[in-house]
């Protein structure tokens, strides 16, 4: 995660606001604690990791603040995708598209209609290839009081009938 976030984000954020993301971003162990987090291996490598929740929470690893873990209604809410980090080596190479697909077909089999996360700008362009649009930018304002862009991006689940 640590070098996901330090080498991806260049380019898209400046160095104070990569060092204050960490205030926001890492792992939410919920998402462990719910089974709702997945790794991706290549070559017995750890490739990538992300995973979706049923729990208000948008955004945010164990050490942000304002974290939620109300449960979520599947008929009115959507189901939230979270913490996606790929390892820099393995960029571009389908591992974010293979866990969206996972989180997606979770949260469908678990009767939630749509997904939402909070962005980053590094992972825009893979979320809106993925089919997701956006709702919102706003920015997450971290302890040191450097403001981090962030994007909320939602996405139909299309539920097939058998």
């Amino acid at each position: 995660m640590e070098r996901a976030i330090a080498e991806l984000q260049q380019g898209f954020l400046s160095p104070a606001q990569i060092a204050a993301s960490r205030a926001h971003m890492g792992l939410d162990t919920q998402l462990i604690r719910d089974g709702s987090y997945f790794l991706v291996e290549i070559d017995g490598l750890l490739a990538g990791c992300g995973g979706w929740s049923a729990r208000a929470t948008l955004f945010g690893g164990d050490a942000s603040a304002g974290r939620d873990a109300a449960m979520l209604d599947p008929a009115r809410d959507a189901a939230r995708i979270r913490a996606m980090y790929t390892d820099p080596a393995f960029a571009r190479r389908g591992v974010g598209r293979r866990i969206i697909a996972l989180c997606e077909a979770a949260a469908a089999a678990a009767g939630f209609g749509r997904t939402e996360m909070a962005a980053t700008l590094a992972g825009l362009p893979l979320y809106e290839a993925c089919g997701y649009g956006v709702v919102e930018r706003f920015e997450a304002v971290a302890p040191d009081g450097v403001p981090v862009p962030l994007v909320r991006m939602e996405k139909p689940l299309h539920r097939h009938s058998r």
